[in-house]
């Protein structure tokens, strides 16, 4: 009888730390750190103008005139690529007549270099060497120029289709608005009288 007992107390003991030790096992779905996700994306500002800037750049520095072509044709962008081949014309034609003088007097020099008291040209007959040395370092000295002038040109078409897409899409609309609208002026106050002329008023409110 009383080993019966004695087992019934050992198995219900026995039971209750089973049970224990189940609950400390489970987990608590309260303890679970779950943070909300927001499913508004944050907002990302987009400098448009600075990218447009960068293409257009490229795009001039691969062929001239490019970019101002592509940031929107028109008839100023127009005249803006036209002056710019125009000058490289111009320098081209400039370097092409330089380049033929310079050979002029190089060989007329390197002949009396080789020929003394003689003369290759007609022309030069009765011209001293150093009025000749004199002349071909200028035309050197041109031709160098003008090599500088087509970097420089080279150089402005880069920067100006640059800020050209810069300006392009630079909007002021919500920054500054200017109403301009009719009115009529005080011009003048003599006597108690007084004149009025239409004029025009300008109002910026930001």
């Amino acid at each position: 009888m009383y080993k019966i007992l004695l087992l019934s107390v050992c198995l219900f003991f026995a039971h209750i730390a089973m049970a224990q030790e189940k609950l400390t096992i489970k987990k608590d779905s309260t303890a679970t750190n779950t943070q909300p996700t927001d499913s508004v994306k944050p907002y990302v500002y987009v400098n448009k103008g600075k990218i447009a800037g960068r293409r257009a750049a490229i795009r001039s520095a691969m062929l001239p005139g490019l970019g101002q072509i592509r940031n929107g044709f028109n008839l100023y962008r127009g005249l803006k690529v036209a002056g710019i081949y125009t000058g490289a014309t111009l320098l081209t034609l400039s370097y092409i007549d330089n380049t033929k003088q310079y050979n002029i007097f190089i060989k007329e020099l390197e002949f009396r270099a080789e020929n003394p008291k003689e003369t290759q040209n007609p022309l030069y007959a009765n011209t001293p060497t150093d009025r000749l040395i004199a002349a071909k370092d200028i035309y050197r000295r041109n031709r160098q120029v003008i090599i500088f002038s087509y970097v420089g040109l080279y150089l402005f078409n880069i920067v100006e289709a640059y800020i050209d897409a810069r300006l392009a899409n630079f909007d002021v609309g919500d920054v500054a608005r200017i109403k301009i609208s009719p009115d009529l002026m005080n011009s003048n106050q003599m006597y108690g009288f007084n004149s009025f002329a239409p004029g025009m008023k300008i109002a910026v409110s930001f």
